[in-house]
């Protein structure tokens, strides 16, 4: 073997096992193969990896030769009196040629090693600046010095460490973050669950007073009456879609399921929301296929469903604008849609739309009002019934709203449910 083959073959070592190593995604055994592929060729006798303990405000073991980790482990390296502390705040390699005559040497950490300490070279473990840890070979009194190539060795498996670390702590960022969010969302039905509760007695006294004394008001008081029957009708409403979306999440789905005639069941809805257009001076049609299409669903549900897209449509409608509600024969589904040409919905906001409180605009919310419940509500109740729901909208012309449903969900194919996935 010549001087260059010999020079070359730790470096072409040194990438193969980076190749292998950045195939690695558990940080235990990764950061265990970085030391001891960091001894192998550098020829130290032991190396270490320490990580940052913001706790303790010290550098823990993360790696070390496998018969003395777990002892290790228990030691705390503190930043001020030891070699990969100095490294650590400094951000700088440190190479040191007599260890044990340097006042920087931890010595309840080498007390472990089962050698005199010769030589240490201490590499920063950064990424994009932020300084993770330390990886530290040490050599026995044979070794007083690393060479260059000892350094790139280094070097180049500290930044594999990093990218190991690095991704370890923002999976764990991830995983409070997914926590908190679930704290919050658990907090937050609770708070729904319970205020929905609560409201419901009180409104249904004010309901029945208001309504006892519109009929006995004299003129000047029926419309202050009026107002006040109209705002209670739309708290209870609110308290409704409140308890419906706390049904469907806790798992409530389709209770009984029977023939529903879809024109029907369209006619129902659409006479339920005549007065809101009428009052909104928009105009209602509906387009039926001549085939007497049926469903086996829960039709109180599919009705809840389609009323959440028609009122849905009304709102978001300016006067003098129409809604359309069309139904139509699909090989083992009915198709059913809402058609508006009202304000649209930005391209942005068009995945949210059936995501639970999502509002679509700030002034949208002010101007129509509404929890951000309704969309999800029939979400959930089409999707229990193995169908599909999607949204079809251009900002400034108007939207459509369509689901699908199988004639009957128990013998859905499965060809057809890849078709509805």
């Amino acid at each position: 073997m010549d001087a260059s083959t010999a020079s070359t073959e730790p470096l072409s070592r040194l990438l193969e096992i980076c190749r292998n190593l950045s195939a690695s995604l558990e940080l235990e055994p990764l950061l265990q193969s970085i030391a001891e592929t960091a001894s192998e060729l550098t020829g130290g006798l032991e190396t270490t990896i320490l990580g940052y303990d913001a706790e303790a405000d010290s550098l823990r073991f993360l790696a070390a030769p496998r018969h003395l980790l777990e002892s290790l482990q228990a030691v705390c390296v503190p930043l001020d009196r030891s070699i990969a502390g100095w490294v650590f705040t400094q951000g700088q390699t440190l190479q040191v040629a007599e260890a044990e005559r340097d006042d920087r040497t931890y010595r309840t950490a080498d007390n472990g090693f089962s050698f005199e300490c010769g030589s240490v070279m201490a590499v920063p473990i950064q990424y994009r600046g932020d300084v993770l840890g330390v990886i530290e070979t040490v050599a026995s009194t044979g070794k007083t010095f690393f060479t260059e190539n000892d350094r790139l060795v280094l070097e180049t498996l500290a930044a594999q460490a990093a990218i190991g670390m690095q991704n370890a702590r923002l999976e764990d960022q991830a995983a409070r973050a997914v926590q908190d969010l679930k704290r919050f969302e658990q907090a937050r039905d609770e708070f729904v669950a319970i205020t929905a509760h609560e409201l419901r007695t009180p409104l249904g006294i004010i309901l029945g007073h208001a309504t006892f004394l519109r009929e006995t008001a004299s003129e000047p008081q029926i419309q202050p009456m009026e107002i006040i029957l109209r705002s209670t009708h739309r708290l209870t409403e609110i308290i409704e879609e409140f308890s419906d979306a706390q049904h469907y999440k806790g798992g409530g789905g389709v209770s009984l399921c029977r023939p529903v005639a879809v024109d029907r069941l369209i006619q129902e809805v659409v006479d339920t929301y005549w007065d809101l257009a009428d009052r909104n001076k928009l105009t209602m049609m509906m387009d039926l296929s001549r085939a007497n299409l049926t469903i086996e669903a829960d039709r109180p549900k599919i009705v809840q469903a389609l009323g959440q897209l028609v009122k849905n449509a009304l709102t978001f409608t300016n006067p003098g604008g129409r809604v359309r509600v069309a139904a139509e024969q699909l090989p083992g589904f009915v198709k059913i849609s809402v058609s508006d040409n009202g304000i649209g919905i930005p391209a942005k906001d068009l995945p949210h739309v059936f995501d639970r409180y999502f509002q679509v605009e700030d002034h949208l919310t002010r101007r129509h009002g509404g929890v951000g419940l309704g969309l999800s509500i029939a979400k959930d109740i089409v999707e229990s019934h193995d169908g599909r729901i999607w949204v079809e909208s251009v900002e400034g012309k108007g939207s459509r709203f369509s689901f699908i449903l199988p004639h009957n969900p128990a013998q859905v194919s499965a060809a057809q449910r890849v078709f509805v996935e």
